[in-house]
């Protein structure tokens, strides 16, 4: 086991202190009102908001799937979350500045103000408990599970007394200090464990057996992964492993980014995406956070995880290598996914607290986003709405402080029965499949109702358990991939019918819906004709569907190519690497056009504030 030596713990308790000491004095700010406590006030400028998504989807869980990931597929395996790069820029060109345009407090309060009928009202309550309660307790017990994993290999420490820790943690700075402490937490975390992966990836390479970058390259080009794969590869090989690139790059780029609701990559936005969204202070804001997340995301953080996981390779070409490297560790919970803990085994005397401060921060980062955007559903959209409406601030700023303990509570009690970080990955994407599309579509075509949502989520449901009853009892034989098309194409067909089948949304309401948010496209043509509103109306100007796809194109051009010239010049292929620079360059240069061009069209000035709060759009 690690041994934490006297720097070490001085590191780690500062590294708490600069983290959390700050948001400790934001807790009679978040207490004030609902707003205030879930939306931080709607004044959040756009690089805050940016940097707390990025640090909210850099957990402490993050590393060990992306190590899982280039352990079982290589480099190219990490497609199944770099496709989700086309869902964040369809979100910064065609959702970003509507989300905060509708001025909701949360993304479920926002299908009363598209929907019409207790089916809308059904909706937005029965989503609250679902997301909020349990779905959001799996992908905390995700980061849970990581957790553990790391403290009981690096200090022999048991899941319970790791739970306890960390939800003692957790829960008093979610529930003290709201939103604005997430905020103020996630922008020092950021930095904090940015530090910590690009020292682990440094001393990773000055390991003997490694030989750094000229050592890793040599070394593991002469390893090959199951079915021959190439580890080093960007791209699958699409002429021996056509199955293999199926799996890992066609399905995320060709169907996967569009059609599966993935938390933190959305289509068209939602979750805590959408809820910093929400609380930026104008659309520009909103925009601009989404961009900055986009490229922070896929291309400033990946490659620090992808050097310690082939170094991994190197040093546990096997999981029992791991298991004897570290015999305490519980067998259970020896996996592919544990290499990257065992890897930091090798850091030096004060670069350990650095990383142990570093994966705290990870952790909480990440659970106190889901703890207050959890709590925020189930007090606003459930308690709010539907038990106990027009009670004051003050009753349900304590609703959710409840609601806060509550959940992590859930969510310990789930990370006991998880295995492995991919494989609870690949589940929330099973269970989310066919539902992508939806979410997209629903903000330029008036036909979509609240039945539609319904059926989706239903049939998407139902489908996806089917075939996990099924893969357990050894009677399916399909493919993962193949379940998700399957389940993609029958709930499309079924929500598309209903769109047409079951009864339309009211007129008043879809009117209503026109004249707040502007949605552009001609999907709604008929509807803003009964609004009133003039084609050459310039209250939404600067958005439009050709300008939107191409900032799209070059938004996703621009992270591809620089995620990939960093990874050429780490290699050695600097003929690759400044081709790739040099379409960086063009990309971004199209990029901020379109981007200028947008934010001539926004208003830089907040919009105006909602209904007040418990009220019914």
């Amino acid at each position: 086991m690690m041994q934490l030596h006297l720097i070490d713990w001085i590191i780690i308790l500062g590294s708490l202190g600069v983290c959390f000491a700050p948001a400790l004095f934001l807790g009679k700010r978040a207490g004030k009102d609902t707003t205030q406590f879930f939306v931080s006030g709607r004044c959040v400028p756009w690089w805050l908001a940016g940097l707390s998504m990025v640090a909210t989807t850099f957990s402490s869980d993050t590393p060990n799937l992306v190590t899982d990931i280039v352990r079982r597929q290589g480099i190219a395996g990490n497609w199944c979350w770099w496709a989700f790069a086309l869902t964040g820029m369809a979100t910064v060109f065609f959702y970003a500045q509507l989300w905060r345009r509708s001025g909701v407090m949360t993304d479920l309060e926002f299908y009363e103000m598209r929907y019409s009928g207790k089916a809308a009202a059904g909706l937005r309550g029965f989503r609250a408990v679902y997301l909020g309660l349990f779905f959001n307790c799996l992908i905390m017990a995700n980061c849970n599970l990581a957790a553990c994993k790391i403290a009981n290999v690096l200090f022999g420490i048991g899941r319970w007394e790791t739970l306890l820790l960390l939800g003692l943690l957790n829960v008093v700075m979610a529930a003290h200090s709201g939103l604005w402490g997430v905020l103020v937490i996630d922008m020092i975390q950021f930095f904090l464990k940015m530090t910590a992966v690009i020292a682990a990836a440094y001393f990773a390479l000055q390991l003997p057996q490694v030989g750094g970058l000229s050592g890793l390259v040599e070394k593991v080009s002469a390893l090959h992964g199951p079915g021959g794969i190439n580890y080093l590869a960007m791209l699958p090989d699409f002429t021996n492993q056509w199955d293999i690139a199926v799996a890992v790059f066609i399905m995320p780029i060709a169907v996967q980014w569009w059609a599966v609701w993935y938390p933190g990559s959305e289509p068209g936005g939602g979750s805590f995406i959408a809820q910093r969204m929400l609380a930026s202070k104008s659309e520009r804001d909103s925009l601009g956070a989404v961009l900055f997340f986009s490229f922070a995301h896929y291309v400033l953080r990946p490659w620090p995880w992808l050097i310690v996981a082939l170094a991994s390779l190197i040093v546990y070409p096997e999981l029992g290598d791991i298991q004897r490297a570290f015999p305490h560790v519980d067998p259970a919970l020896v996996n592919h996914d544990i290499a990257y803990p065992a890897m930091l085994k090798f850091l030096p005397v004060g670069f350990i607290g650095l990383m142990v401060g570093g994966l705290i921060a990870a952790n909480s980062s990440t659970v106190l986003t889901l703890l207050n955007w959890g709590a925020s559903y189930l007090v606003h959209d459930f308690y709010q709405r539907f038990l106990r409406p027009g009670a004051g601030e003050k009753h349900y700023v304590l609703a959710g402080r409840i609601a806060t303990a509550l959940i992590f509570i859930g969510s310990a009690l789930l990370t006991v029965v998880l295995d492995s970080a991919k494989d609870t990955f690949d589940i929330i994407l099973q269970v989310g499949a066919g539902t992508g599309l939806l979410y997209l579509v629903r903000w330029f075509w008036w036909r979509v109702n609240a039945w539609c949502e319904v059926v989706a989520m239903v049939v998407s449901f139902v489908i996806s358990a089917a075939f996990l009853l099924l893969h357990k009892s050894g009677t399916l034989h399909f493919s993962t991939h193949v379940q998700l098309m399957l389940t993609v194409a029958v709930t499309t067909v079924c929500w598309l019918v209903t769109a047409y089948a079951a009864p339309a949304t009211d007129r008043a309401t879809l009117v209503a819906f026109y004249k707040k948010v502007r949605p552009f496209g001609p999907g709604w043509e008929g509807i803003r004709r009964e609004a009133g509103i003039p084609k050459d109306d310039t209250s939404a100007h600067g958005q439009s569907i050709p300008l939107g796809l191409l900032g799209w194109v070059a938004g996703c051009t621009s992270i591809w190519s620089a995620l990939f010239a960093i990874g050429n010049f780490l290699y050695g292929r600097m003929t690759s690497a400044v081709m790739l620079l040099l379409v960086f360059v063009f990309s971004s240069v199209v990029l901020l056009w379109v981007v200028n061009r947008l934010w001539k069209g926004s208003p830089v000035e907040a919009v105006s504030a909602p209904a007040p709060s418990g009220s019914r759009p």
